[in-house]
Formats: C-alpha cells, sequence, structure tokens
C-alpha cells in the first residue's frame, strides 16, 4: 500500500537521515536516505512501501528512534515502525459515547493495568473479563499507561515514547482491538496519558530539539518546555497526541497524569489549549470527549470552563476524599494522612467522621485551609451552586495509594470486610464520579506492588536502593520491601481470576454491583447536586450518616453492635452488607463494622 511520509522535527540539525531496515530484520541491511528540510525546523522522507522499519541520524550521529513513533517493537531503543491506523476495521459506528452519549462524568471508572489485570498481560487476555466488568456496572475502562517504556513490565508513568503502544501489550493493532471490544459492550476507554515527564532510559528527546527547559524544575528533573522558545512544537508534540488517542484509537477520555507538573507561564496554559482543541474535536465526531486531571491543586479553577478563564478539565481525581475515607477506615494518620485525622484548630474540629463529612460534602479538606504536610494554606473551595460533584472522582482505592505503599498492600489486608463495605457504599452512592480500582470489588488477595524491568543494572540499583532506602526511613526492614526490578514482584500484583466466585469473594462483588445498581436506578443517587448533600457524623460513637434525597447511608464504624440515631419514618432497606439491620423508633440497629442503605418518605 503507499504509505505516508514520514516527518520529524529537528529544528538544530543541518541534515537528517533516516535510517531504514527491513521489517523485523533488527537492522540487517538498513539504507540511509537524506531527508528533506521542511519550513519550520521539520524534515520529512516518503517511504516506496509501509510498514517500515526506520530511525532518525541527525548530522550523522548514532541513530534514534522517532518522537512520534507510533511503535517500538524492539524496545525504546530500538527501530520504530510504521503504523496506519486508518486500516483498522472498526465495529463501534454506531457508538455514542459512554453512557448513551452522556459522557464519564457521573459514571462508574474502572483502573486497570494491562500487565497485571491477567497473567498474560495483554490487551487480547484483558479483552475477556470485559463481560466481569459489565455485569459490574462499570461504565468506563481507565487504562494505566501504554506508551512505551523501558524493559517489559512497568507501571507505564516511565514511558518515553508518548505515541507509541507498548509492544509487549500488544502493540497498537491490539489496542485498537481492546477498545473496539469495550464500545461493542457498552463500555468506554479512558487512557492515562502522561506529559509532565518522560522516563530515565529510551529518552532521546532533547536530541532532536528544545523538548526541555531549565526555566523551570519537577521532582523528575527540567520541565517540559511549554513556555521557552520551541515550545509552540512541544505543546503541539503533546496537543497532538491527545488528539490522536480520540480521533486514531477512539478511546472516550483521557487521565492527565500530575497536571500541576506541566509548568507553563504562557498566556494561555497549554491544559487549556489542551481542553479547547479536545472540545473542537468532539463537535466534529459528534461524541464527547473527557479529559479528567490528576492535580494536587485541589483548586476548582481546573474543572471550570475556559470561557470563564479555567483550566477546562471536564474532571480531576479527589484525593482528599481518598485520604479521608483512608483514615476513617484503617486510623492511619503518618504524613499526608496527619490532616485528615481532625482534632485540629482548623474547622472541622472534630475528628476523622468530621473530616470525612467535610470532604464528602464540600469536595475538598483543604480548600485554603493549612496544609501541615505542604506547610502552607492550601487549595480554594468549591461553588457547590455551580460545580456539579461528577466534575471529581472518588475512590478508595488506587494504583498510586496502593502501589506507593512499601509492600503494596491493598485496604483489605488491613481492615475487615464490613469496613471496606462501609468505604464503598460511601463514595460508590457519593454525589462524585466514582472509580474502582482492579480487584477492589472482590476484595482480591493480591497486592500491587511497584515493579520496573530496567535492563541498564545501574539503573536497575538506582530504583532498588531507592525504593528500599525511602521506606527505610519509615521505619521498615529492606527485607520486608519487595525488589522493584524481581521477576516475582510483577508476578505477585497479577489477579487471581479464580478467586472471584469464592467465598469471602463473591459476597463483596455482589454488594458492589447492588451498589452500583443503586446509581443507576435512583435518580437521587444519580445526581452530582452538592447543594442537596447531607450528612451526620458522631465521631466518639463512630457512626456516620449520608442522606441524599430519598437515599440514605447509614454506616456504623464501631467494632460493637448500636442503634445509628436515625429518622426513618417509612425507611425500606434496599441494601446492607451485614444480616438484617433492624429499623427502629430512634434509628437504626447496625453490627458493628456495617453499612445500610434505605429508601425513605421525603420529608
Amino acid at each position: 500500500m503507499s504509505a505516508a511520509p514520514i516527518r520529524v522535527w529537528a529544528p538544530s540539525a543541518r541534515a537528517v537521515e533516516v535510517v531504514v531496515s527491513e521489517v523485523g530484520r533488527h537492522g540487517d541491511g538498513a539504507t540511509r536516505h537524506p531527508m528533506v528540510s521542511e519550513s519550520g525546523g521539520w524534515w520529512s522522507w516518503t517511504p516506496s512501501e509501509s510498514p517500515v522499519d526506520y530511525l532518525f541520524s541527525l548530522d550523522g550521529g548514532d541513530p534514534r528512534p522517532d518522537p512520534r513513533s507510533a511503535w517500538q517493537p524492539e524496545g525504546v531503543h530500538g527501530v520504530s515502525r510504521t503504523f496506519e491506523a486508518s486500516t483498522f476495521e472498526w465495529s463501534d459506528a454506531g457508538w455514542r459515547g459512554p453512557r448513551s452519549g452522556a459522557g464519564v462524568l457521573g459514571g462508574v471508572v474502572y483502573e486497570l493495568h494491562i500487565g497485571t489485570f491477567t497473567s498474560e498481560g495483554t490487551f487480547d487476555a484483558a479483552a475477556l473479563h470485559l463481560d466481569h466488568l459489565v455485569s459490574l456496572g462499570v461504565d468506563v475502562v481507565e487504562v494505566m499507561p501504554v506508551s512505551a517504556f523501558g524493559g517489559t513490565h512497568g507501571w507505564g508513568y516511565d514511558g518515553v515514547a508518548p505515541y507509541a503502544v507498548q509492544d509487549v501489550y500488544g502493540g497498537p493493532a491490539a489496542f485498537q482491538r481492546f477498545v473496539d471490544a469495550c464500545h461493542v459492550r457498552g463500555l468506554g476507554v479512558c487512557l492515562d496519558a502522561v506529559y509532565n515527564h518522560l522516563g530515565p532510559t529510551g529518552n532521546y528527546l532533547g536530541e532532536f530539539g528544545p523538548y526541555f527547559t531549565e526555566r523551570h524544575s519537577t521532582p523528575w528533573g527540567a520541565a517540559v518546555n511549554l513556555d521557552a522558545d520551541g515550545s509552540a512544537e512541544v505543546r503541539r508534540w503533546i496537543v497532538d497526541n491527545a488528539l490522536r488517542w480520540f480521533a486514531d484509537f477512539h478511546v472516550d477520555a483521557l487521565r492527565l497524569d500530575a497536571v500541576h507538573e506541566l509548568r507553563d507561564d504562557s498566556e494561555r496554559h497549554v491544559v487549556a489549549q489542551l481542553s479547547d482543541e479536545v472540545n473542537e474535536l468532539g463537535a466534529r465526531l459528534r461524541r464527547p470527549l473527557d479529559l479528567i486531571a490528576e492535580s494536587d491543586l485541589n483548586d476548582p479553577v481546573m474543572v471550570t470552563p475556559t470561557a470563564q478563564g479555567g483550566r477546562g478539565m471536564d474532571a480531576q481525581w479527589d484525593d482528599d476524599l481518598h485520604h479521608a475515607l483512608h483514615v476513617v477506615l484503617t486510623g492511619e494518620t503518618q504524613g499526608y494522612y496527619s490532616d485528615f485525622a481532625g482534632d485540629n484548630d482548623s474547622w472541622p474540629t472534630g475528628g476523622p467522621l468530621s473530616v470525612l463529612a467535610k470532604a464528602m460534602s464540600d469536595g475538598f479538606l483543604h480548600d485554603g485551609r493549612w496544609s501541615s504536610f505542604r506547610e502552607k494554606e492550601w487549595g480554594a473551595p468549591v461553588d457547590k451552586s455551580v460545580t456539579s460533584g461528577h466534575r471529581f472522582l472518588a475512590y478508595l482505592q488506587t494504583h498510586d495509594q496502593v502501589g506507593n505503599r512499601a509492600t503494596g498492600d491493598r485496604i483489605g489486608d488491613s481492615i475487615t470486610p464490613g469496613q471496606q463495605a462501609v468505604g464503598a457504599a460511601l463514595y460508590l452512592l457519593s454525589p462524585y464520579t466514582a472509580m474502582v480500582f482492579m480487584g477492589e470489588e472482590w476484595r482480591a488477595s493480591t497486592p500491587f506492588q511497584f515493579f520496573t524491568s530496567f535492563e541498564e543494572e545501574e539503573l536497575a540499583e538506582a530504583v532498588r536502593s531507592g525504593r528500599r532506602g525511602e521506606f527505610a526511613s519509615h521505619g521498615w526492614d529492606e527485607s520486608q520491601v519487595p525488589d522493584p526490578q524481581s521477576p516475582s514482584t510483577r508476578e505477585a500484583s497479577v489477579l487471581r481470576w479464580g478467586e472471584v466466585s469464592g467465598d469471602g469473594h463473591r459476597q463483596m462483588l455482589e454488594f458492589y454491583r447492588t451498589l452500583i445498581g443503586l446509581r443507576r436506578t435512583e435518580p437521587d443517587i444519580a445526581s452530582g447536586d452538592l447543594t442537596a448533600v447531607d450528612v451526620r457524623a458522631d465521631d466518639d460513637a463512630r457512626w456516620f450518616v449520608l442522606r441524599r434525597g430519598s437515599i440514605v447511608v447509614v454506616a456504623n464504624l464501631a467494632e460493637q453492635a448500636q442503634v445509628v440515631p436515625f429518622d426513618g419514618a417509612g425507611a425500606e432497606v434496599v441494601a446492607s452488607w451485614g444480616d438484617d439491620p433492624g429499623v427502629e423508633p430512634e434509628g437504626l440497629r447496625l453490627d458493628g463494622h456495617d453499612v445500610a442503605v434505605l429508601r425513605v418518605l421525603r420529608s
């Protein structure tokens, strides 16, 4: 078939050659072809056929992969391979977007990692379990980063080829098949995209142009260049990448990693530019395209439309709500959890349940108040009269909040099933968009540990010693911290699908299904109206009541049974974790670590 031109931006190069080898021959018999200089620092060459394996040589230097490579079949240091996305035969012509065209907001998202979702660690293997997600009630599958990274196993946040799909997962064609399989089943797809940094091996971008700048620093070093000389093309490299996932791979949403580390002093922030261009593409494609930010700023400006001076994200992760739930359920108060234990001079003045009540009703705890771990006042309040709760994602677990623990242990390892049921009921029936982390719904026994597979021994040792040193400073014995480089660390993190129907797992799965079913069928729960949220809590007695219209979640977090004060005139129990909660004149009798959901007469 005829081939599209191969192009590269290399503004400082005097000459650029494309080094071409026969597909699959690993560079044998490679031929060099001069590329034609174009305006703006671009170079081009058109092959006679496709696909083709190729590299670029700048001014006679060592051949390097394409900064916009669609496929790295031999790893991040090897050849780039052309990929014709338009040849895939999609079966989703009638697809209107998640939730019949309503989009992601207000639905149920399911975060998964392709490499550990199944033992095979591929898109095709993951697709075999999509019916499980449908029966759970999931609306959108959020896939952790798939961009090419060093080695064969890793989380994906060390990617260095953002346009390429990791070959060990199946490559770009397999990703198209996976998205198509999701759409056939009514599932949307959200892809986790990382634009704030690149990984430590295979990053050759700086040789091509000013992709990075010392004007700003990030936890990973020099920042991606968004506002210095040459930044216009770097911004296009980011925005074009995002648009490509929507247009060529039919994804429905992007989750943008740590957008607060996209350092940009331009008049128009790159996140706002991205938002506007994605909205324009959505209008042309006639389906909703959503952008979900991970942001540490706790500022509703992130989800404020660009026309009103905001960054234009459709939603953002809400770590404050997670932290509040985690402290209530586990009692952990170290590090950044300390503020969520309450009992300080700032409002709310109560303990962790009072903090949870604020986060549940206001979106953030840190909304202009003092943050002890940041050592400054942080955040801004959410105007509940204009901002829907659907613009914030609520969750009990995420890859971060599990995998960044010393041993990757899940919350289920430190709390009872009843406590997890309480946490699930509160966030799944909250006014926020809900997100489930893979395996959480059946109380999976497997951890989700931090793992890498870097081939460079020096880098591997740096990661290994850094990980162990980090947790040694918190009192962990080094032998207790899994070796990120050991294949067994990844293997231990693979879900065990045989557990799903097992005793102790099946019950939790059915409870999650029931809760998600209520989100779909109860209008008061489907609403994102934050002004209609009513919460009551007692830190001493350890009970919590969340009321949303006619639906009330009553939770007993104490170890012993008790009657939770509750005006339940005409109440009907529609879901419960424990056995037969008793509606009494003074309230609802619940066992220790128990929760029930009731439908009541509107007052």
